[in-house]
């Protein structure tokens, strides 16, 4: 399965290409993240939630007792990125009291989509035993469709952990993964119709009582803003609670500036309102 004559779905994917100036992105980002590390915060770098050197994250921890767990799962197509790219998005979350979790997993083609399910399940349990209270879940672009995974009936999170996670906010992700199979980057994911179909939130059942944001910027490509009203149509009245923000003008990248603030509209559709006092 090589290409689809009716439509180019590499340019569907892809986001750099239309956005000015993004090649400087990846470096902004990195000295972003790494000026935040450094500016004094309570983080606990590299904790280990398996084997792989892959299979770690950072707990960042707010200034009181935390409000309880908020995770990032980071994009980058499922092929690169990792957590410490994206370390300043906590900030409005940590501010707003949360204990925050950035997680990242293997990547592809040493890992398959449904082991980063897997991973990530058991990134969010782990976290979830050093920090006490509600859980809620939020990821960027692949980040988003791997938290969207755990909101699925067939989620990789123990029982009791599902019963914490109180909302889930998927930014950007992609939730039917079938068009993936008809681009170039599917010789390193090595997505096959049964995986594809298995690995599609919107493909799948919401398990019974879940809470879902799908975000999305409204100059992104289509193809996103597509994606994420597929999943909230697709889920709507089958016992999910479930929504689609499009956000505006932001396009893949901007669309996660919000996070850096405790008062931003995406912050909290994440967290909630920040509590006073």
């Amino acid at each position: 399965m090589k290409s689809d004559p009716r439509r180019d779905w590499d340019d569907a994917f892809a986001n750099m290409a239309h956005i000015p100036g993004s090649e400087a992105l990846p470096a902004k980002w990195a000295a972003q993240a790494a000026q935040y590390r450094d500016s004094g915060l309570h983080i606990q770098s590299d904790i280990a939630y398996g084997a792989h050197p892959r299979e770690r994250f950072d707990l960042i921890w707010p200034d009181g007792p935390a409000r309880g767990l908020a995770v990032f799962v980071h994009g980058g197509y499922w092929l690169r990125t990792g957590k410490s790219d994206w370390t300043h998005y906590a900030e409005g979350a940590r501010a707003s009291g949360w204990a925050v979790a950035l997680v990242q997993y293997t990547l592809a083609p040493e890992g398959r989509l449904a082991q980063m399910t897997q991973q990530v399940g058991a990134a969010i349990a782990e976290a979830a035993r050093l920090v006490e209270g509600p859980i809620r879940l939020a990821g960027h672009s692949a980040g988003g469709h791997l938290a969207s995974r755990m909101a699925c009936a067939d989620s990789p999170l123990p029982g009791v952990v599902q019963e914490r996670v109180a909302h889930v906010v998927s930014i950007s992700g992609l939730h039917d993964l079938r068009p993936l199979m008809w681009t170039k980057m599917n010789a390193d994911l090595k997505l096959d119709e049964a995986e594809a179909v298995a690995e599609s939130a919107a493909l799948q059942r919401p398990r019974s009582g879940a809470s879902l944001t799908a975000w999305v910027g409204g100059a992104e490509r289509p193809e996103f803003i597509r994606q994420s009203r597929l999943l909230a149509m697709m889920w709507e009245g089958l016992g999910a609670s479930v929504r689609c923000v499009v956000e505006a003008e932001h396009d893949h990248f901007s669309v996660l500036e919000g996070l850096r603030h405790s008062e931003g509209a995406i912050t909290q559709a994440f967290v909630g309102p920040q509590q006073e006092g």
